[in-house]
């Protein structure tokens, strides 16, 4: 038994700083860790040494700053996480393993009508065939991250009202699936995961403060503070589609009128367009239609952009982000839509809010929920399941990068 104090103790809680930074991560440099956990170097080396030995980590030769290095991350059997993302007119689930490789993935098409049973019956059979496709051990999964296109309660893990998964409101889907899959599961709404996807993975990487919008059929933001996604004490954080844009506009479905929501999502702009362009037009066909050059669907994507850039700029002026993040189908228009936001956040953020923000098309497309669900495991799991080898299992030695 540790004293708390004692030096065995403290020798834990250097190596569990260790762990949690490189997994987080997925590899760092020595000279990264000593950076990261505030470590001396010969501090780091040590414990790099002893976690090498007892088979935690794997240790490979780079170059960092055209110096030779030894890059860390933790060992590709060292455990294994799932991703579960839940869309408007998708279910995709990837597995990964804790030295950030996605060992198998696979998206199929879900009735946005169909009841959560059938949806999660849906994702059960996913996993389960993903599992036993890779060969993975069961024993070796450390964790679920779950997304979900709707408000989490943060206290209760209830899913609230939502017109994008009907029928789901008052649910609690990370106990649900928890039951089904006997693992733990930690839940979230899409926008917060693909938030987290970028900024791990993506046009994120390396930035502290950022917001993701994701524009499908409602309109969400991720809102990433000092490093850390922010929820709100309700878990509501980040409705941007609801900021009202105009107090005579079209009613919107949280009961409002003219929320931003309302000039931006799928389900308002199409019927603009659909009188002359076809009752089956979807959003990724108005952006294809627009980079080819149709009128209607280039005007049509200016003005949501320069909606979008109205709430933006209002995140601006409130928390003053470095760089702002555009996920969903709408990413996919490029500068036909960004050049638009810029112009609105120039117009109506203060101006050094302004100056100070970059706004970037999402890295990840359609993966970055998912693998934001993944980073979402990650980032929850404890450090002392993998430093007291309660994981245990083969893994594939062969991954693709979750990039």
């Amino acid at each position: 038994m540790e004293t708390p104090g004692s030096q065995s103790s403290l020798h834990r809680a250097n190596l569990e700083r260790v762990v949690r930074a490189v997994r987080l991560a997925g590899s760092l440099t020595q000279a990264e860790i000593a950076r990261t956990t505030g470590l001396s170097a010969a501090t780091v080396s040590n414990i790099v040494r002893e976690l090498k030995d007892g088979g935690t980590v794997e240790v490979t030769p780079t170059s960092a700053g055209g110096r030779r290095a030894r890059s860390v991350s933790l060992s590709g059997d060292a455990g294994i996480v799932i991703g579960v993302d839940f869309g408007h007119t998708h279910l995709r689930v990837a597995i990964g393993n804790l030295a950030h490789q996605v060992l198998a993935e696979e998206s199929e098409p879900l009735d946005v009508d169909a009841s959560s049973t059938q949806g999660f019956d849906r994702a059960e059979e996913l996993v389960n065939r993903l599992i036993a496709a890779t060969g993975v051990d069961r024993s070796k999964v450390a964790g679920v991250g779950l997304g979900v296109p709707g408000p989490i309660d943060v206290e209760s893990g209830t899913l609230g009202s939502t017109a994008i998964l009907p029928g789901w409101g008052g649910t609690k889907p990370a106990e649900e699936l928890r039951e089904r899959l006997g693992v733990p599961v930690h839940v979230d709404n899409d926008a917060n995961l693909g938030a987290l996807g970028e900024l791990v993975w993506g046009s994120g990487k390396g930035v502290r403060d950022l917001a993701y919008i994701k524009v499908a059929s409602g309109v969400g933001a991720g809102l990433v503070i000092d490093g850390k996604i922010y929820r709100g004490p309700g878990g509501t954080a980040g409705e941007i589609g609801h900021i009202t844009l105009d107090e005579s506009g079209p009613v919107c479905r949280c009961g409002n009128r003219g929320c931003l929501e309302t000039f931006t999502a799928a389900r308002y702009v199409l019927p603009l367009l659909q009188p002359s362009h076809g009752a089956d037009l979807t959003m990724e066909g108005v952006v294809r239609l627009a980079r080819d050059g149709d009128p209607g669907c280039r005007r049509v994507i200016a003005d949501v952009g320069r909606h979008i850039g109205s709430g933006v700029a209002n995140l601006c002026n409130l928390l003053n982000p470095s760089r702002v993040v555009l996920g969903g189908d709408l990413a996919e228009a490029g500068e036909l839509v960004l050049g638009p936001i810029r112009e609105s956040v120039g117009r109506y953020a203060i101006p050094s809010a302004a100056r100070q923000l970059s706004v970037l098309p999402g890295a990840l497309g359609g993966r970055a929920e998912v693998l934001g669900a993944l980073a979402l495991a990650l980032s929850e799991m404890g450090d002392s399941t993998l430093l007291d080898g309660s994981v245990t299992g083969v893994l594939p030695a062969a991954a693709p990068a979750f990039t």
